[in-house]
């Protein structure tokens, strides 16, 4: 199986190969068109985007999803996983006011956003509330036509942990003279300890952890930061910081094993040129003070968690059409249990690897129907399995 999916892959880079051979005499792509291409935009730059264009007032969006997720041998799931919408608010030229609100599962409610942006200069704008953590690519490129797969990576998922949002305040900017786009921000850290029991575990690492603005507790704020790089054409690189400690209720913020340290490090990078694109993306978190931690909790977290993911597509309609169906393969290894500290055992079930291949059908811009099937397996024996998904999305 994994021979197979190498091949898909160097296929895709073939026929990638031979539509440049095709194309490059008539290629007249210019440096506008390249920056523009470079500097895709999520959910919040499309609302601050339309709302630069408005002397004041209101403007709306959204993304929405709805998946099947068939694995082998067990019952499906039919989800409406989310919908989300986003809100603008334009007070004048330098201020204006963000939020994302997310029904989850039909029944769940969560604010995923919930900023204001003041505009100092175009290069400096300072803002404060509810914000995306900037660490990866999907944590905050998260819209449905914006990657492929039915489902984020799950390395996102586990590592990163998508979707990350906390309170806090910073500075973000452009400066185009040196392909730079900045971000750095104060937050409120992971919770480790809620008085009752212990928030992180070795299946899935910090994302227990994550207050998303909920009555959140702080005694100390975490640092975050990241650059991204768009002076290549068609290629943009991202690299992103994170460092600070987690919170714990009062109860037992003085108990040794209570919080814990954390630096998290990663790299991403996104290339698309005609009709072939890729990306990839490391991520690496280095947690101090677990075997206290665990000893405390009677939890199984690990000191060092690691992931990473290489995808390729192609876009098998011709690059004159309005619609897009691009064939994609990616695979992805994370492990929670990079290394342990103390008398811990790593759990080899917490080393995964998947390869997910499939079609990505952009029916039109901001529309997107999507097919593909995953084979997940993990370090221990006798553990691969499969699943089917089908999906749809939405982002306007």
């Amino acid at each position: 199986m994994k021979n197979l999916y190498i091949i898909l892959i160097f296929s895709l880079l073939n026929l990638a190969k031979l539509e440049a051979q095709q194309t490059l005499l008539n290629q007249n792509t210019t440096a506008a068109d390249s920056l523009a291409q470079s500097l895709q935009i999520n959910g919040y730059q499309r609302i601050l985007s339309n709302l630069s264009g408005i002397p004041q007032g209101v403007t709306i969006g959204g993304y929405g999803e709805v998946l099947y997720n068939q694995p082998n041998n067990l019952n499906g799931e039919l989800d409406v996983q989310r919908l989300v919408m986003l809100f603008g608010y334009k007070f004048d030229d330098r201020v204006q006011f963000v939020t994302e609100i997310e029904y989850e599962h039909v029944k769940e409610v969560y604010i995923e956003q919930a900023f204001v942006n003041y505009s100092i200069a175009n290069a400096v704008n300072i803002r404060a509330g509810l914000m995306l953590v900037p660490m990866g690519i999907v944590n905050e490129f998260h819209e449905p036509t914006t990657f492929n797969g039915v489902e984020r990576p799950s390395m996102d998922n586990k590592i990163v942990p998508t979707t990350w949002r906390e309170i806090g305040i910073g500075v973000s900017g452009r400066l185009d003279g040196l392909a730079l786009r900045y971000q750095a921000y104060l937050f409120n850290g992971f919770i480790s300890h809620d008085g009752e029991a212990g928030k992180l575990k070795g299946s899935n690492g910090l994302r227990g952890g994550r207050q998303k603005g909920a009555e959140s507790m702080v005694d100390q704020f975490n640092l975050s930061a990241k650059l991204d790089y768009y002076g290549i054409p068609n290629l943009r690189i991202g690299l992103s910081g994170y460092h600070g400690r987690t919170q714990a209720d009062d109860a037992v913020n003085d108990v040794l094993g209570s919080d814990i340290g954390v630096s998290m490090i990663g790299l991403d990078a996104r290339y698309k040129w005609m009709k072939f694109s890729a990306r990839g993306q490391y991520v690496h978190a280095n947690l101090s003070d677990t075997e206290a931690y665990n000893t405390f909790t009677e939890r199984d977290l690990g000191s060092q968690l690691e992931g990473y993911y290489v995808e390729a597509a192609y876009n098998i309609l011709p690059i004159t059409n309005k619609q897009r169906l691009d064939a994609f393969v990616r695979y992805e290894a994370y492990n929670t249990h990079k290394a342990v500290a103390g008398n811990l055992t790593k759990n080899l079930a917490y080393d995964r690897q998947e390869w997910t291949t499939g079609l990505s059908y952009h029916m039109s811009i901001g529309t997107v129907f999507k097919v593909d099937y995953q084979s997940k397996a993990s370090g221990l024996a006798d553990s691969q399995y499969g699943q089917f998904n089908v999906g749809v999305g939405v982002w306007f």
